[in-house]
C-alpha cells in the first residue's frame, strides 16, 4: 500500500471529503493538521509549489493536489493503481 499524506485544517469540508474517499479505499493517511499554521504549513507550501488551500495530498511523495483532484483521479480509474503501488 502506498504512503498517503494529507495536510488539513479543522472544519474543512474538502478535507473531510478527501479523507472519506481515502478511507473508503482502505487507506488511513498520515494527517498533518495545519489549522494553526506552524512548520507543517511551511512544509506543505514547499511541497505543493506554493498552493495554500487544503487539503494538499501526496501519494508516495508525489503531489496529487486537493480534494477535487483526488476525486478526478478516482473517476478516471487512476487512484486505485496509485494507492496499490
Amino acid at each position: 500500500m502506498a504512503r498517503v499524506e494529507i495536510y488539513t485544517k479543522s472544519f474543512c469540508p474538502y478535507c473531510s471529503r478527501a479523507m472519506n474517499l481515502l478511507r473508503s479505499k482502505g487507506v488511513e493517511p498520515e494527517e498533518f493538521d495545519i489549522t494553526m499554521g506552524g512548520p507543517k504549513r511551511g512544509e506543505m507550501l514547499g511541497r505543493s509549489n506554493g498552493r495554500t488551500t487544503v487539503p494538499q495530498i501526496f501519494i508516495d511523495g508525489r503531489h496529487v493536489g486537493g480534494s477535487d483532484d483526488l476525486a478526478a483521479l478516482d473517476r478516471a480509474g487512476k487512484l486505485d493503481p496509485l494507492l496499490a503501488a
